[in-house]
């Protein structure tokens, strides 16, 4: 008697199977994409540029300071990041003429005429320690602040926030409301 042989299975239409599998894959899969922050460096110097360095007055610069702890300060001061913005806000603004915060200097600003402008800097340092999703609500906040000083000098200037006006107009905004934010490299604090 003659052995058996057992059919094989047909592999021509297993190859059409897995392909048109591996398309409806890549179509319908999502792919994460990392988020960072959007920020314009200053352009490098020419080489044949002398390096100053600037001299600020104390009661200009607010230090924000995140720890390893994901605990904040500002101007020294534990708080919560929600009240962050409103800190800043105060600081940059000046309302009563507070000689513990920073000056105000009269600039002449081509289409806008002579304004007030801040000198406050907000000087920002973390931790090595400090989580990213804490550094990135702290950096969120100070934005934030920004934005909305904008937004108020926007509105009571030209009745549009700043976001609905021209490129011309929004610089004039930005000289009048300067964004001020220097980051001091991290410190590593149980590092000894």
């Amino acid at each position: 008697m003659a052995a058996k042989k057992t059919p094989e299975i047909n592999g021509g239409s297993m190859a059409d199977i897995s392909f048109l599998m591996l398309i409806f894959f890549l179509m319908v899969t999502t792919m994460d994409h990392e988020e960072g922050l959007s920020r314009r460096l200053p352009p490098l110097p020419a080489e044949d540029q002398k390096v100053e360095d600037t001299k600020v007055n104390r009661r200009n610069i607010i230090e924000v300071k995140i720890n390893s702890n994901d605990k904040l300060f500002a101007g020294n001061q534990p708080m919560d990041v929600s009240q962050l913005k409103d800190k800043i806000k105060e600081f940059l603004t000046n309302p009563t003429n507070d000689p513990t915060l920073p000056e105000k200097a009269d600039q002449e600003i081509e289409g806008y005429g002579t304004a007030s402008v801040s000198k406050g800097v907000i000087s920002l340092q973390n931790d090595r320690g400090t989580s990213y999703s804490k550094y990135i609500e702290v950096q969120n906040e100070l934005i934030k602040a920004v934005n909305e000083l904008r937004d108020d000098f926007s509105m009571q200037t030209y009745g549009k926030k700043y976001a609905k006006l021209d490129e011309e107009t929004q610089e004039i905004v930005k000289k009048v409301i300067p964004q001020n934010i220097s980051e001091a490299e991290p410190k590593d604090v149980k590092k000894k």
